[in-house]
This record gives structure tokens, C-alpha cells and sequence, in this order.
């Protein structure tokens, strides 16, 4: 039946195209109005749309920006009915009939707070009620549009973007490279091992683990190794004794391959053929569909809007009275930049010749994955902080992903070797342990957001989108293919 319907409702509106922006607007808005999103198929429908949008050559934009309207006013009107009908949520027709999903979601309520909005745009079994409880939790009207506002863009993106990729590949004459598949499921496999193994062994060495107790015993022992346990060994109340193991094995461990790879990447035919090999199936790869996206994926990474973040980091923080947490996060962005700054100048590594103009610095290690994996892993170990052991692993995977298509970014554009990817992962992966270890003998008072704090994310926000106004069309010209 449903099905049915979803097919009738996406052939009447590939006939008549006209509609098409209406529909997406209607859909999005349906799928976030309360209880109405549960019964609305609104997640197909709106990929269906979004596909009928890249087909028709409709502009990725406006798509966009008709399906997040269209998401803050559902959410927006969710909001002024739960504002409306405090108290009575549970006794007001035909909100009555789900209980158990309003209970769910003044639970997430109480846990989350004001980012229960922003979080559960994406978590399926309370986006459809978490606007209407935040009004009747008496959430300020300023403050829930931020939050809805905010959380829109990425929601649109998520929703809407895959559909309209594979609408406008098969209007395309898209040819995959040789063995694309085979090669793309081994490597998405190798990755998520790898990256599960390095999870589970960073929050296996955290405190009570058999290797940090053995450990803990050996450095009691003598007065130097005692002191240097308790020097770095956390402060705070709630986790006081608690030595940054993990953040040191880390720091260590990716120091000692980088200096391995950076030794390697300049001397061995190996992995000289490697990157050839990586340079060339990317090369395969290339189509001019993909081109803007990974333009885009790529600026994110640029030193501006990385060091602009960092240093609205520092300013929140310093003026919220978080002095050394604003120290550590200045003296990450300042490590970082200097490091790749000295590496690239001393490596001296040449960069792959396959864009109009190629960045001038050298090769290894790659800056712009450095700087997405300082950033990323270092808001997820602030993040994690703030919760239990058992719940860090998903903090760590969440804010750990855009670190991953920057740095595919920078391979598929044809302006690194793989072996610069690399490294430029364990520096960041390095600088991030050094700070976190560093920053625990001074962890003294939980880390938690407040309106300022979203000021900023505004402003940085506000500040991506004139760099990308400004530098846009260069860097389309300057990532041409050569």
C-alpha cells in the first residue's frame, strides 16, 4: 500500500517537473512535523524526489535549500504546538497514541538538553517528536532556532545529497575505473578494521585496563617514574588519578610510523610504485560530476577556515574562563601549522602533476589532513570526556568521520601521494596525543557548552561561507585537471 503510494506520488511529479520544489518543500516539512513523520515514508519519498532533481538537472542549491525550509518550518511548527499544549502531551489526541515515543523522547530530552534538537534530527526513533517536546520542556524560542537553523544545513545535506548523486550519475557517462568495486569494498573494509582496532585498543588502555594497572605498579616503584605518573594524572573530582595513557601510547606510536613513512615515502621504489599505482586509479576515477564536491570536501581543509575555528575555539574558551583548554587548542593549531610548515619545507617530497596549478609546498606530509585530524580527533576527545567510559567509542567515531572524505579529497583532486595522506593522519593522530596528555594535568572542571559557544559555531559558519564565496571559482580553476 505504501509503496504504492510512494510510486503514484513520484510519477505524478516526474510529470509534472513544475512541482518538483513544492514537493521536496512538503515532504520535508511533513517529514518533520510531530507523529506525522512516523507515518509519512518521508526519508524514501524524499530521496526519490532528490533523485527526479538530479535527473532533471535541477541545481544541487536550490534543492537544498528548498528541503531544509522545508525541515525548519515542520520542525518549527512541532515546536509551537508543544509549546502550546504543555502539560498535555500525553492526553491530547492523536498524540495520545504513542506514548512510548514521547516517553523516548523527554528521556533524550533530560539527557541532551538543548542538542537533543540538533541530535535528533538524525536518530530515527525521536526526530519525529524532539521539536514538539522541547516546546512543552519550555526551550526559549531564540535558542531552539539556532538549534533548528543549524542542524538544517546538515540535515539537508544528509537526506538529500546521496539521491541527487545517483540521480545525476544516471544522467551521466560515468565509466568507474577498472576493478572500482572489487578495490572500493577492500579498502572500506581494510579502513573500518583498522579504525575499530585503533578505537577498541586507545579506550582498552584506559584506566582499570590489566596493562595500565601493570604499568601503574612499575612506575611506583621509583620516585622519578612516580612523579611523572602523578604530574600528568587528571584533576578533576569525578576522575581524579586517572593517567592519559591512551593519549600518550598514541602520541608515541604514531610519532615512531611517521618517522618510519616520512624515511620510506622519500627513499623506497615500493611505495614510490604505490603511489603511482593509488595516483592512477584516482586518476580513472576522476569525473567532472565529482569535481565541485571534492573542491568543496577539500576547502574545508584549508588552513584558513581550520585556523579560523581554532581560534574562535580559543576565544570562547579564554572568555567562558577555560584558560587552559584555550592554551592547548592554540598550541595544537600553532604545532600543527609549524610542523607541516618545517616537514614539507625539509622533506621537499614533489607533488603529483595532474591539476592546472598545484599548491607550491611540498608533498609530504599532506596539511590539509593534518589539520582535519587535529581538529576532528581533538573536539572528540574533549566530547568523550564529558561522558562515561563505556559511551566515549561513539564520540570518538562520529567526530572522527570528516577527517575521511578530506583526505579522499585531496587523493581523488591529484594533489598528494597516498604516502602524504598518511602522514599527514598519524602527525595529526601524534599532535592530538600530545595535547590531550598535556591538557590532563590541568582537566579540572567539565567542558560544557553555553549560547556562546553556538555564537561562535555561527560565526565560523558565517565565515566558510564568504571564504567560499570569495575563493570558489579559483579553486575550481586551479583543481582543473591538467
Amino acid at each position: 500500500m505504501t509503496e504504492s503510494w510512494l510510486t503514484d506520488i513520484t510519477a505524478w511529479v516526474a510529470g509534472n517537473p513544475g512541482w518538483l520544489t513544492f514537493a521536496l518543500f512538503a515532504t520535508a516539512l511533513t517529514e518533520s512535523l510531530a507523529i506525522a513523520g512516523i507515518l509519512v515514508p518521508g526519508v524514501a519519498l524524499l530521496f526519490a524526489l532528490a533523485m527526479l532533481a538530479g535527473t532533471s538537472g535541477m541545481g544541487l542549491a536550490e534543492i537544498l535549500i528548498w528541503a531544509g525550509c522545508g525541515a525548519v518550518a515542520g520542525d518549527t511548527a512541532s515546536f509551537a504546538l508543544g509549546r502550546l499544549l504543555q502539560g498535555r502531551l500525553h492526553s491530547v489526541w492523536p498524540l495520545s497514541r504513542y506514548p512510548r515515543l514521547l516517553n523516548r523522547g523527554e528521556r533524550f530530552f533530560r539527557s541532551h538538553g538543548g542538542k537533543s534538537v540538533v541530535i535528533g534530527r538524525f536518530v530515527g526513533p525521536v526526530r519525529p517528536v524532539m521539536p514538539l517536546v522541547a516546546g512543552a520542556f519550555h526551550m526559549p524560542w531564540p535558542r531552539f532556532l539556532a538549534f533548528n537553523l543549524l542542524s538544517a544545513a546538515g540535515w539537508a545535506l544528509v537526506y538529500v545529497l546521496p539521491g541527487f548523486a545517483v540521480g545525476s550519475a544516471m544522467t551521466s557517462e560515468i565509466k568507474p575505473p577498472p576493478h572500482f568495486y572489487p578495490v572500493l569494498a577492500v579498502a572500506g573494509a581494510v579502513l573500518l578494521v583498522t579504525y575499530v582496532f585503533t578505537l577498541r585498543l586507545r579506550l582498552g588502555l584506559g584506566e582499570g585496563s590489566r596493562l595500565y594497572r601493570w604499568l601503574e605498579q612499575r612506575m611506583a616503584n621509583y620516585d622519578a617514574t612516580h612523579r611523572f605518573w602523578r604530574l600528568y594524572t587528571n584533576e578533576r573530582p569525578s576522575r581524579r588519578g586517572e593517567f592519559p595513557l591512551p593519549s600518550l601510547i598514541l602520541a608515541v606510536v604514531c610519532l615512531a610510523l611517521f618517522a618510519v613513512l616520512a624515511q620510506l615515502a622519500a627513499l623506497s621504489p615500493e611505495l614510490a610504485s604505490l603511489n603511482a599505482l593509488t595516483r592512477e586509479w584516482f586518476g580513472l576515477l576522476r569525473q567532472p560530476l565529482f569535481d565541485a564536491p571534492m573542491v568543496a570536501i577539500t576547502m574545508l581543509g584549508d588552513t584558513a577556515i581550520l585556523l579560523a575555528a581554532a581560534t574562535l575555539a580559543v576565544i570562547t574558551l579564554a572568555f567562558r574562563g577555560y584558560y587552559a583548554a584555550a592554551r592547548h587548542i592554540a598550541a595544537a593549531a600553532i604545532l600543527t601549522t609549524a610542523s607541516v610548515a618545517l616537514l614539507k619545507a625539509g622533506i621537499d617530497l614533489n607533488r603529483p602533476d595532474a591539476v592546472a596549478a598545484a599548491p607550491e609546498s611540498g608533498a609530504f606530509p599532506s596539511g590539509h589532513t593534518a589539520g582535519i585530524t587535529v581538529v576532528v580527533t581533538l573536539a572528540a576527545s574533549f566530547i568523550a570526556a564529558e561522558s562515561r567510559k563505556t559511551q566515549r567509542w561513539p564520540s570518538y567515531l562520529a567526530w572522527s568521520l570528516p577527517l575521511i572524505p578530506i583526505a579522499l579529497s585531496r587523493l581523488y583532486l591529484g594533489v598528494h601521494w597516498l604516502t602524504d595522506v598518511l602522514g599527514g593522519l598519524l602527525l595529526g593522530l601524534a599532535i592530538t596525543g600530545l595535547i590531550r596528555a598535556s591538557y590532563s594535568r590541568y582537566d579540572r572542571v567539565p567542558l560544557k557548552p553555553d549560547g556562546f559557544s553556538w555564537l561562535a559555531l555561527a560565526v565560523w559558519l558565517v565565515f566558510v561561507a564568504v571564504y567560499f564565496g570569495e575563493y570558489w571559482q579559483a579553486n575550481l580553476a586551479a583543481y582543473r585537471p591538467a
